[in-house]
């Protein structure tokens, strides 16, 4: 399962610091939109770097955006993340109204800087660029 996040946003950011925290299976790995390989992912996806306003997730041929992108990230996390999939009840265009209002407003809300942050060296194998 690949996370594909601005390493820009500190929000995504802190949500790739969660993950690794919580991954204790090590089945995420990160590529961020600034690399080749999440360019690729993201070109793959039908999505463009410019204007980006979700996270994507892909997991072999399938992949998520928005909500359903977070939600599979939990689910793969296990015991007590897999509680997050009682979110599904809720329907997706009202789930994802609230995301995309995050997304557009990521950078005002929680900042952003100008350099990407380098993994930490005991995760660096789990960064694709």
């Amino acid at each position: 399962m690949i996370v594909v996040f601005d390493a820009q946003c500190l929000l995504c950011n802190g949500w790739v610091q969660f993950l690794l925290r919580h991954d204790r299976q090590g089945v995420v790995r990160f590529a961020s939109i600034q690399g080749a390989t999440g360019k690729g992912l993201l070109a793959e996806a039908g999505l463009k770097v410019d204007g980006l306003q979700t996270l994507l997730v892909v997991d072999g041929a399938r992949t998520w955006q928005h909500t359903s992108a977070i939600l599979r990230v939990l689910h793969a996390l296990g015991w007590p993340w897999r509680l997050a999939w009682g979110a599904w009840l809720v329907p997706a265009p009202l789930r994802d109204m609230l995301y995309r209002w995050g997304a557009r407003n990521r950078y005002r809300l929680f900042g952003r800087t100008e350099t990407c942050a380098m993994p930490p060296p005991d995760y660096a194998e789990r960064f694709l660029d």
